[in-house]
């Protein structure tokens, strides 16, 4: 008998154990509602990284009320020795403060670097240590570390003209938000840097407002809305000395967009990701470093969409230097596609309906892939391995369980972070074959067992067509008594492939709190939020909203038949969320009640051109979905409550959005509530975010408990 297997049976026996065990213990209001430690749960190890293929470093306590230490696991023994600050690396490191340049060098002494003014942004050092590139002013930089020397690679940066700095959109939808504008990459032999320079003179101007001071203050945002220009983009490639600038091939002036690029392991190349303005055609370019001549390496057409990577995680070169792993959901599933360096397609490593997420280690001695995966249940994360070629698939990852993973440098072992909806986290050492080695840590606390806690389960709701299995989270009521009927409060986020629902442990106090009170606390998700698929995303294309509701209606008359007040159906959610709270309050207004809209868009006319194009096309193209998606659309639909806040100085979503609702509400003659944050981002802090959950909270009690909110709930 394995390792593997008697951990499991003995987490089996323990079960058994307690079995008898009464829960009568109640949570007390501190418990619930101000975070007080109640024993329930407590802090896992934490992973702080492999030392080697056989060695890793935690962060745990010793024993229960110690503080935490550093040990060192050798995994063959699993013998644990406490150690110092081992993980400290001997390297130079750069960061920014008050707007300058430090370096910090391996004996720990401090540098300025002196004779940089402007607005700096993005340090970064080269692979080698010897430079570090940053961005001044919109323009593109080295400082040469050695000789102590600054060196301007562009000179036309200005307000419209951006080297190695991102253009709105681009960090938003493109780059991410991650990048923190930044638009540049250093080789990995660091002789070169890439970058983007962005010309945003044709991109609108949109006017953000602000309340401060006697005459207001005014943002002008580069901001391309659906179907107006975007920014023009080139890519460059430079040497960090100076010197002429190479482009890559491109035509400036053709719609179109880059996304993030990839340096060949040799620095010998650039990859250049090309996708045409209507995202439906991908294209993979190699960039010749000396002539900025570029030759196809790989191309891919869907017919609804492909979404750009901005992560790196499309391609994963082998070091073989031969070879290529991409990640495509060309067949409407992501899969593993193994390529030649010309982009010739060797073979598929993986098929089948179902979503790769991750790859974690490619053993190219053995010819192996570890990958993260969605297969045997849509709601749960495994571990899995398979060869290059595609044969012997296997899962590597243990029970009923979701998993978060992380392999050792060559491969032999991983360390697994894992739970289910009504078991809390464990930690757990395993082999590459599968088999526990270590138990590392609990997340229970010592009184999990004394405390009555609301029941919380996953079901699946089949979709009125069929066609889903459709995941819902339902937290019940304390003491839920099927003949009675109950309020429901739904959290959603709903946008194309953003499920919320998965079979993971969670404590929380408020939850609590609310199951307390008779609330039935919901997240559920429709057939495009990701756990079918890009075949199941697929349905959203050209007609946001509808396949949303259609499925979230046949999971509401589920709770209905169920005990669900069908008076007292709630919903809430924030940006995307915020937009289906407000679209189910117009458009589905039979089902839902109420609703609380944070930060929403009220018209897909008002986003941004890359990530509302992708899916609607433009409104040219597009002009009856933009009319059907629209929550100005359906006003005349609206009969329940609905309370929209916004915060005023929204550069993600414009306040815009939620001033046209609440106008045509007005005109409408329609009740609603409508509450702005002055100085407000898409999202706020401090007193202005108690004061918002404060509200939130407020209506909670008037409109789905009907009673007072009791004063312990303000913060």
């Amino acid at each position: 008998m394995t390792m593997r297997h008697v951990v499991l049976l003995a987490g089996i026996g323990l079960l058994i154990s307690i079995k008898g065990y009464t829960q009568e213990r109640e949570l007390d209001t501190l418990q619930m509602l101000k975070g007080k430690p109640s024993g329930i749960t407590q802090p896992l190890p934490v992973m702080k990284g492999w030392t080697d293929d056989t060695h890793f470093l935690l962060s745990k306590r010793l024993h229960p009320d110690s503080p935490f230490v550093t040990v060192k696991v050798d995994c063959k023994t699993g013998k644990e020795t406490v150690v110092s600050d081992e993980n400290a690396r001997a390297t130079r490191t750069v960061y920014m403060r008050s707007g300058d340049i430090y370096l910090t060098e391996v004996d720990g002494s401090e540098k300025r670097i002196t004779g940089i003014t402007g607005k700096i942004s993005n340090p970064v050092l080269s692979p080698d240590n010897k430079y570090i590139a940053f961005t001044r002013d919109n323009d593109l930089y080295t400082y040469d570390i050695e000789n102590s020397k600054e060196i301007r690679l562009t000179n036309d940066g200005s307000d419209v003209i951006l080297n190695g700095y991102a253009s709105w959109v681009y960090m938003e939808e493109i780059l991410g938000r991650a990048s923190r504008y930044r638009a540049f990459w250093w080789s990995p032999d660091s002789k070169h840097l890439a970058f983007f320079r962005t010309d945003d003179s044709e991109v609108p101007l949109f006017n953000i407002v602000g309340e401060e001071g006697a005459h207001g203050t005014l943002i002008r945002e580069r901001y391309p809305k659906a179907g107006d220009p975007n920014p023009k983009v080139k890519v460059g490639i430079v040497t960090p000395g100076g010197g002429n600038i190479v482009w890559s091939d491109f035509n400036q002036e053709r719609d179109q967009y880059f996304g993030l690029p990839y340096w060949r392991p040799d620095g010998g190349a650039l990859w250049v990701q090309w996708m045409n303005r209507g995202q439906d055609t991908l294209v993979v370019y190699e960039t010749d470093i000396t002539t900025g001549a570029k030759k196809e390496i790989y191309a891919e057409t869907q017919k609804t969409w492909i979404e750009l990577d901005d992560m790196g995680e499309r391609i994963s070169f082998l070091k073989d230097g031969k070879r290529f792993i991409l990640q495509s959901d060309k067949t409407g599933w992501n899969m593993l596609y193994l390529h030649d360096m010309n982009g010739r397609l060797i073979n598929a490593v993986t098929t089948g309906q179902y979503t790769v997420t991750e790859i974690n280690y490619i053993d190219e001695k053995n010819q192996v892939i570890y990958f993260t995966c969605r297969k045997d249940n849509s709601a749960r994360y495994d571990l899995y391995k398979v060869k290059f070629n595609g044969d012997g698939l296997k899962r590597l990852s243990f029970g009923e369980y979701t998993h978060e993973v992380d392999v050792s440098p060559a491969g032999s072992y991983f360390i697994t972070t894992y739970s289910n909806i009504n078991e809390p986290q464990q930690m757990a050492l395993s082999d590459n074959k599968g088999n526990i080695k270590k138990l590392l840590g609990s997340e229970k606390g010592s009184s999990f067992y004394e405390y009555k806690l609301a029941k919380t389960e996953l079901i699946r709701v089949r979709s009125e067509d069929g066609k889903y299995d459709l995941p819902m989270k339902i937290t019940w009521p304390l003491d839920y008594d099927p003949s009675k009927k109950y309020p429901v409060l739904i959290s959603i986020y709903g946008g194309p492939k953003a499920g919320t629902v998965y079979d993971v442990y969670s404590f929380n106090g408020q939850q609590q709190w609310w199951a307390k009170e008779g609330l039935i606390q919901v997240a559920m998700d429709h057939r495009a939020s990701g756990h079918f698929g890009k075949e199941g995303v697929n349905y959203m294309h050209r007609n946001l909203g509808y396949w949303e509701m259609k499925d979230w209606i046949q999971c509401v008359n589920w709770l209905i038949d169920r005990g669900a007040d069908k008076d007292r159906i709630a919903i809430s959610g924030f940006s995307y969320g915020g937009y289906i709270t407000c679209y189910a309050l117009t458009y589905g207004a039979d089902y839902f009640k109420y609703g609380l809209a944070g930060g929403s868009v009220t018209d897909w006319s008002l986003y941004d051109s890359h990530y509302t194009e992708r899916y609607m096309d433009t409104p040219k193209e597009n002009p009856e979905g933009y009319k059907s998606s629209s929550v100005l659309t359906h006003v005349n639909k609206y009969k329940g409550l609905l309370r929209i806040y916004h915060g005023s100085m929204d550069d993600n979503v414009h306040l815009q959005n939620s001033l046209q609702l609440v106008k045509k509400l007005q005109e409408a003659k329609k009740h609603f509530e409508f509450m702005v944050y002055p100085g407000g981002l898409h999202g706020w802090g401090g007193n202005q975010a108690r004061h918002s959950q404060n509200e939130n909270n407020g209506f909670i009690y008037r409109n789905l408990l009907r009673k007072d909110m009791p004063d312990v709930m303000l913060r």
